[in-house]
């Protein structure tokens, strides 16, 4: 019976076979560059390939210093290393040790030309850029229906806002049929009357995406009604799309960010202003009560009833100070009377009949004041301090 080995010893064992091989030891192999990677641990991962076959190749960090250009995909190249097998997985790779480059690969050429026939149509212009719609109800999906690319947007788009519908188009992004599936899927979603859409697929080597790179899908995506996002392979990966469309998004997963605003921060911006339209509004009210109370206090200051007040006010002032200066008048006339009073007092005739003088008249009333005044017979009347006496005169004396 025949030995049974592991998969380990017969990894190992072809391992030594390709070790042992001096051909395989230093090789020089020439090809186009795809699907290229620069590690953060300065490996670069990249595949060399013809029209027929590919090999998967790296050149660890410490073979980069003779390195005199940037390896990016499409370009031809002469790469000198060893091929060995990769026990992990059983694969084998070219170790490059030195890359020169011998020119650019076809797929890269005819990616330029189409770059610059449709940028000299203007089809790049931002003047033709449509603003993406900041919040949305529908957003059309032009993918593959199965793989990481929907399933990160369908997950996004949930997460962010699960009233958004998605209408998925599942298209052929990658072979023969791939551009005719793009195309009319464009078109489905454009006559739905989709919000926006994304049309993009995950990443993969030029020949992968190359289906982006296509006139035709360059033509549906800008004479589209419909915003459209383009969210092709990796983040360095650049497609003709990318070029064309409204917006270019690095990932699928950055589409679906771009497409689809959060709907928690919409009810937070809801929230925020309706605070702050409250806060307004209480400041207006505030401000008008303000006013309102001073024109309530200069309207009460100038309207009749308040002048008729004040005058009135004042006019009993004015009442008050003419009594009190007739009072003082008054007061001052009766000081003054009295001492004339006192004064007349002792001038009084009446007050001298009470101290028992008393005045005679003639009989028609002339006061008599000396004995030439009367005659002997003469009547006469005797004032006293209670009335007069008649008499008549008898006799009279002058007095010397």
């Amino acid at each position: 019976m025949a030995r049974s080995f592991s998969v380990s010893d017969i990894t190992r064992y072809i391992k030594n076979m390709f070790a042992q091989d001096f051909v395989l030891n230093s090789v020089k192999v020439s090809g186009e560059i795809s699907n290229c990677k620069y590690h953060t641990s300065g490996h670069i991962y990249f595949t060399l390939k013809d029209d027929k076959s590919q090999i998967s190749c790296v050149m660890f960090s410490f073979n980069r210093n003779g390195l005199k250009f940037q390896l990016t995909d499409g370009t031809k190249v002469e790469v000198e290393g060893k091929i060995e097998v990769y026990e992990r997985n059983g694969s084998y790779q070219l170790y490059a040790q030195k890359i020169v480059q011998q020119g650019t690969g076809d797929l890269y050429q005819r990616f330029e030309a189409l770059k610059a026939e449709l940028e000299s149509r203007g089809m790049f212009d931002q003047s033709y850029k449509r603003p993406i719609p900041k919040y949305i109800r529908t957003l059309g999906v032009v993918t593959a229906p199965t793989g990481a690319a929907v399933q990160d947007i369908i997950n996004i788009t949930r997460r962010r806002n699960p009233y958004v519908q998605i209408i998925l188009y599942p298209a052929i992004v990658q072979g023969d049929e791939a551009v005719d599936s793009i195309v009319r899927g464009i078109h489905d979603l454009e006559n739905r009357k989709v919000d926006v859409m994304i049309v993009g697929r995950g990443g993969g080597s030029i020949e992968d995406l190359w289906a982006f790179n296509e006139e035709a899908v360059a033509d549906a995506i800008f004479n589209s009604t419909v915003p459209v996002i383009s969210a092709v392979g990796h983040e360095t990966d650049f497609t003709i799309a990318d070029f064309v469309a409204d917006l270019r998004a690095p990932t699928p997963s950055a589409g679906a960010e771009l497409a689809v605003y959060e709907a928690s921060r919409l009810k937070e911006n809801i929230q925020n202003v309706k605070d702050r339209l409250v806060s307004s509004m209480y400041e207006h009210i505030r401000t008008y009560r303000e006013k309102a109370e001073k024109d309530r206090i200069r309207l009460k200051a100038s309207s009749p009833a308040n002048r008729l007040l004040q005058n009135k006010t004042y006019a009993m002032n004015l009442e008050d100070k003419l009594e009190a200066a007739i009072k003082k008048v008054l007061t001052t006339k009766h000081h003054k009377l009295d001492v004339y009073i006192q004064r007349l007092k002792g001038l009084s005739p009446l007050d001298k009949l009470n101290q028992g003088y008393s005045v005679a008249c003639t009989a028609d009333g002339r006061r008599i004041t000396n004995t030439g005044d009367v005659s002997v017979g003469d009547a006469f009347r005797l004032y006293v301090s209670n009335g007069y006496i008649t008499g008549s005169v008898e006799d009279k004396h002058d007095q010397e």
